[in-house]
């Protein structure tokens, strides 16, 4: 957990929790222990904190006539929630490699 909070972008935005990356990045080892708990919780409960699951989002402009097909979402959502996406992808990618499934 701390090497993915390590290596958080601190140039992207916030998503709808109000947690900035770079304040995630600094605080690494002081918040990477309670948030294991909160993986580890989430992992054997199948639940995910509510706030993870929102986001912000926000139609931006493709190209061509201002018609709302022009127009994509992109959302921003928790950091905490990315980290414990990106743990879990590294956990079960690990695993299929190690099943020769990849």
């Amino acid at each position: 957990v701390r090497e993915h909070l390590r290596k958080l972008d601190t140039h992207k935005s916030m998503g709808p929790d109000g947690m900035h990356p770079r304040v995630l990045r600094e605080l690494a080892e002081v918040i990477a222990k309670p948030l294991s708990i909160i993986f580890e919780r989430s992992w054997r409960t199948g639940e995910v904190p509510e706030d993870w699951k929102k986001a912000s989002v926000t139609p931006v402009f493709k190209k061509g006539k201002k018609d709302p097909g022009n127009y994509r979402p992109v959302s921003l959502t928790s950091f905490p929630g990315k980290v414990m996406e990106r743990l879990i992808l590294a956990i079960v990618s690990r695993h299929m490699e190690d099943k020769k499934v990849l």
